[in-house]
This record gives C-alpha cells, sequence and structure tokens, in this order.
C-alpha cells in the first residue's frame, strides 16, 4: 500500500494475540521409556529441548560427549584472542558442527561464549597463555601448523593439500595472525577473493577452512 505523503504510518492493533514462538526440541518421551545408560531420566520425563541433533535426544550430557570423542576428525582450531575477539564463540560453534578434535584459544583465556550457543558443552577448548606453548604443544602432537591468513608468502587454501593432521591458525579479527604464528606455521593459506573488500570475517574464514579439510580428507576429494 502506498502511504500519502504527512500521513501517520498504521499502527499496530494492540489487542491482537502475538503468535506462539514454536517450541525447540522434543516434549516427554510417550510410551514405555528405552533401555540404555546413556538415557537420561530427566530428559526423559520432562522433555529436551536442548540445541541436539535427532540421533542425542533424551541423551546424558557426558553420554553425547563420549560418543563424539569417539570419532572426532584429525584437525583442530586456534585462534588468537588477544582483544576478545567475539569471533570465537561462531568458531567454536562451527568447529563443533565439523567436529574438530579440539579448539585453542592463544592469549587471553576469557571469551565471549554466546556465538556458541552452548556446543562449547561438547567441543573440548583448551588454552595456550603464548604463542611459544601453542607451537610447543603443537609440535609435541606433531602436528602441522597451517594459518589462514593473507601475507605475500601466502598459497590459496583452494588448491593446497591440507595435512591430515593438523592444526588451522586464525589471527585476531583486524590485525590477523601474529608474526610468531606466521613465522611458525608450515604454510600461510589465503582465501580467493572476487570482491573490494581485503579480507573476510574471521569466523567465515575458519566455515572456509573447516569444510576445505572436510572436502579433503572425510569425502576424498582431492583438489
Amino acid at each position: 500500500m502506498t502511504q500519502t505523503p504527512g500521513t501517520p504510518e498504521p499502527q499496530p492493533d494492540q489487542n491482537e494475540t502475538p503468535e506462539p514462538k514454536p517450541e525447540v526440541g522434543v516434549g516427554p518421551w510417550e510410551g514405555e521409556w528405552p533401555a540404555g545408560d546413556h538415557w537420561d531420566p530427566d530428559l526423559l520425563a520432562d522433555g529436551d529441548r536442548r540445541n541436539v541433533v535427532d540421533k542425542y535426544r533424551y541423551w546424558k550430557h557426558e553420554a553425547i560427549v563420549a560418543d563424539l570423542d569417539a570419532k572426532r576428525h584429525d584437525f583442530h582450531i586456534a585462534i588468537e584472542n588477544w582483544q576478545h575477539d567475539l569471533n570465537i564463540g561462531t568458531v567454536v560453534r562451527t568447529a563443533n558442527a565439523f567436529l574438530a578434535k579440539e579448539v585453542h584459544i592463544i592469549g587471553r583465556r576469557r571469551w565471549n561464549r554466546r556465538g556458541a550457543m552452548v556446543t562449547d558443552r561438547y567441543q573440548h577448548v583448551r588454552h595456550h597463555p603464548t604463542v611459544e606453548d601453542f607451537v610447543a604443544w603443537a609440535q609435541a602432537e606433531g602436528l602441522a601448523i597451517i594459518g589462514i591468513d593473507i601475507f605475500p608468502d601466502s598459497v590459496p587454501l583452494e588448491t593446497y593439500e591440507l595435512p591430515q593432521k593438523c592444526v588451522l591458525v586464525f589471527g585476531q579479527e583486524g590485525p590477523g595472525l601474529t608474526p610468531e604464528v606466521h613465522e611458525a606455521a608450515e604454510a600461510t593459506l589465503s582465501i580467493e577473493q572476487f570482491g573490494s573488500t581485503r579480507s573476510i570475517n574471521a569466523g567465515s574464514a575458519a566455515a572456509i577452512a573447516m569444510h576445505a579439510w572436510v572436502r579433503r580428507h572425510v569425502f576424498g576429494q582431492h583438489v
């Protein structure tokens, strides 16, 4: 409808009843309860409103983590956190979706968990106070350190053979990877872009890199 200039916009009817929001998850279990130690009796009785896939409905939290641990992938994710990067929660949530082995926070221990949408309860998160501590850990674990950033020596992620056992490292939003991580990395990879901006959001870059690893090592799609 075209609004005539100078006339007030129509206001919503104050007597209208707002539509109820759809409920998340499932209600109480109907029928005879299933047998097994992984079932949570409280969830079976009251319903399961958690943000989990259908397979894990009514499961105990520790049972879900144990099942995930049995099939986690061989890649790790690390992100530098010198200025309380707000992307970390998103990175943790994506790492959970792609079943990363662990997420590593380099720098400040505290990070904003809101973006993780409670997935940090199911994803192992490890803290390293310094780059030196992180590098020593990765070397002891035999993991290739792969930086994701734009440097003169960066090579395209799209054509690089990602190693199966590696840790993908992302820098602080804005400054990017520190020189210490750049120097320690076996390779630094860039994501091909075609627009006007120089870089993309760190959370988005992490998702792209994780999916590249999954394509290579889960689906066997060689570059």
